[in-house]
């Protein structure tokens, strides 16, 4: 250890006092010159663009956001570092046209940083939330078996078509036909333009009322569906069982008793909030059934866009190919005789 002492002789004054001062400037110079490095601070620094740092932290968070793989952020690094540099330019160029005052700008700027606070508050108050237990995820296994046990998966074949081409004409000539292929081969002789696919549909996917419909239709039924600018001609190919057991199941029912858990107790902490807030509508027609709707989503990253959640389990049914949707198909199962 080095050790300097400043003596000073009586009358030296204040030259003897900027001696002693510089000798102690010079120590602080070689204390910072040891072998051992200083330790990389969390928000250290990858690139300066125009003087603006962007640091680890930056990156981490989108490589996080990203849901990138362990093996893969290697080479995903070097990627979002790039784009993140070239965000950058683009919001220092926007600043320097002074687009960060444009009142739109700004609207959307105080809408995100709102929905972010809030989704903290909610994260927050929800950290706790004990998980289910295995008996509750059991519990919910056992009360839906068209979900896991018993449930059916329908395999269905379709001609896609215009809507404006789904005429009476082709309805008879679907009424009439043994087959879905005798109406493609009606819809080649009319020169009706159509395409084909198979769509494959289970009893966790669709609604008990629809999926009871489908059931209790002959192979090979048709019926109709319209939606929108398109049409469908579709018959059920087969039905086979399609059994999800518990083991598959119980990781998704677990994360769905969660979500829904949360859901509950987020609209809850909000009406309770409601009911300990003074709110005066201005607008007096706006407060015509007025009533509290989810602004936040519970499971969601703070700064993420709100989004709903489906009933059943995602694993309760098999991903399912591009056709109809549910609605749709309930429309038109509803409408056979």
């Amino acid at each position: 250890m080095l050790t300097i002492v400043c003596k000073t002789e009586a009358g030296s004054g204040s030259r003897g006092r900027a001696a002693c001062g510089a000798a102690l400037l010079v120590l602080a110079a070689l204390a910072g010159c040891g072998d051992k490095a200083p330790p990389a601070r969390q928000g250290q620094a990858l690139a300066n663009v125009n003087g603006e740092e962007i640091t680890v932290l930056q990156l981490n968070e989108e490589m996080q956001r990203a849901g990138v793989p362990a093996a893969s952020q290697q080479q995903a690094s070097k990627q979002l570092l790039q784009a993140l540099i070239d965000r950058e330019l683009l919001e220092q160029s926007a600043i320097g046209e002074k687009l960060d005052r444009d009142p739109k700008v700004m609207q959307a700027i105080e809408r995100t940083r709102s929905l972010i606070v809030a989704q903290a508050y909610l994260q927050k108050r929800l950290a706790k939330v004990a998980p289910p237990t295995p008996a509750e995820v059991e519990a919910y296994y056992k009360e839906h078996p068209e979900f896991f046990d018993k449930r059916k998966q329908f395999s269905m074949e379709q001609l896609m078509l215009a809507a404006g081409d789904l005429t009476p004409e082709v309805r008879a000539a679907a009424d009439g036909a043994r087959s879905l292929e005798e109406v493609a081969v009606w819809l080649d002789a009319h020169g009706i333009k159509y395409g084909r696919a198979q769509v494959t549909r289970s009893t966790a996917g669709l609604s008990p009322a629809l999926s009871k419909k489908l059931l209790g239709l002959p192979k090979g039924q048709l019926f109709s569906v319209r939606e929108g600018e398109r049409a469908m001609l579709l018959s059920v190919a087969e039905v086979r069982d399609a059994p999800v057991p518990l083991t598959v199941a119980a990781p998704q029912i677990a994360q769905f008793l969660t979500t829904r858990k949360n859901k509950e107790l987020a609209a809850a902490e909000v009406e309770r909030l409601r009911k300990n807030a003074k709110i005066e509508y201005l607008n007096k027609d706006l407060a015509q059934g007025a009533a509290p709707a989810a602004a936040v989503r519970p499971g969601a990253k703070p700064g993420t866009a709100p989004a709903q959640t489906g009933a059943p389990p995602p694993s309760a049914a098999p991903k399912a190919q591009a056709g109809p949707d549910d609605a749709a198909l309930d429309r038109g199962v509803a409408g056979l005789k």
